[in-house]
This record gives C-alpha cells, structure tokens and sequence, in this order.
C-alpha cells in the first residue's frame, strides 16, 4: 500500500512525516484498509495534496471528513467525482456560487479544476470507514492537517482561508491572520445555509483580495 504525499510538499511537511503519532497514524490507516472498506480509495488519501502543490496555493478550504457512502469521496473535501450524485453542501455551495459570481450550476461536483488553480481543499481527517462518520476522528489526522494549516499560514502569503462552518472556524486559531485573508460563514449544510451562508460573495471576495495582491483569480 503506498501512502505516499506528493513530492511537492514533503521539503515543507518533512519534520512533520517523521513524527511518531504519523508513523503510527499511517500503520492505523494500512490496518484499517486491510480489514473493512474504507474510503477515499487508498490513492486518492492524498488527493488534495496531488491536485495543489504549495507553489500553487492561494486558497485553503477546510472541510471534517470524507464522505463515507460508496464512490463519494475522493480526497478533495466537498468534492465528488464526476457521476456522483452531489451532495446537499455543494448544491449550497454551487447556489452561492451562482448568485455571487453568476456562474452557472455544474452538472458536476467534481471540484478538481479548483484544486489545480491552487484551492486547497482539505479534510480535516482524511479518511473514513463505510457508513461510519467520524470512525476516523481522533486517529491523528487531524493532528497532521492542523499542523499542514500552520505551516501553509508560515511559509506562505498573501493565501485566502474560507472557514464555513463552526468547526472549521476553530482553526483560525492556526492561521497569521495579519498576512492572510480568512472568510468564515455558517456551514453550507441545508441546516445552516440559510443562516448565513448565502449572501457572503465569498468567492468574488476571494477574487477580489487575489487581484489586490497581484495574483491570479480563480475561474470558479
């Protein structure tokens, strides 16, 4: 089973791999794909990190967990593969989307066009076994992507940080935000969306605070 991390980010995160919690996270993980069904599929673990070098990152997105139904989730929080049925969240995401941006609704909710402009989107835990939310949680992944949010807030600049959802706004606690932008909402949940979510232009935003630093916007 290979687990590795693109070779792009390994100079930044070579301290952290090294570690002993992710030395024992992977051993989990391994015995966790040998003995039940567990998704992303075990190439796709580190889809985020494949599709956005940190070169290329100008945006972070922060998502909980993979989503643990059959051919859902592929490594990019909010993203499914092309086919998938999408997700309520999205369709949120996508109506904001839309009345922001006048983008219209894709047909998709593969999301990896973003990735490859540079928006990272990443799960907090990156795993999860079938049918079991959070099985995953407390493992050491989220040891792991709190520490890959510090390190892209100190080696980098000029980054936007979309925090949807109380959950991941805990985490602007990890983020310099004298050197980046961070925009936070309710989560786009059809629990919470109307409570907030719709109606924050956080992509023209985004754009917007790109265009100011002098970089390139992203073709939502």
């Amino acid at each position: 089973m290979n687990l590795n991390i693109a070779k792009s980010w390994k100079p930044v995160l070579a301290e952290e791999l090294t570690k002993e919690y992710f030395q024992n996270l992977i051993s989990f993980v391994k015995e966790e794909y040998s003995s039940h069904e567990i998704f992303p599929p075990v190439d796709q673990i580190f889809n985020a990190f494949d599709r956005c070098s940190p070169d290329n990152l100008k945006v972070v997105i922060i998502g909980q967990d993979p989503y643990h139904t059959p051919g859902a989730a592929h490594g990019l929080c909010f993203s499914v593969p092309d086919g998938a049925k999408i997700p309520p969240s999205l369709r949120n995401i996508y109506k904001e989307l839309h009345t922001d941006v006048n983008k219209e609704i894709p047909t998709t909710g593969n999301l990896e066009h973003w990735a490859e402009q540079g928006v990272f989107l990443l799960n907090a835990t990156l795993t999860v076994r079938a049918h079991e939310a959070g099985s995953h949680q407390k493992k050491g992944w989220e040891t792991f992507t709190d520490s890959v949010i510090a390190k892209i807030s100190e080696v980098k600049e000029n980054c936007v940080f979309i925090l949807w959802g109380a959950y991941a706004q805990k985490k602007e606690a990890l983020i310099d935000t004298s050197k980046h932008c961070v925009l936070k909402s309710v989560h786009p949940s059809p629990l919470s969306a109307s409570r907030g979510f719709f109606g924050q232009n956080h992509f023209s935003k985004t754009n917007e605070f790109l265009k100011s630093k002098g970089l390139d916007e992203i073709s939502w």
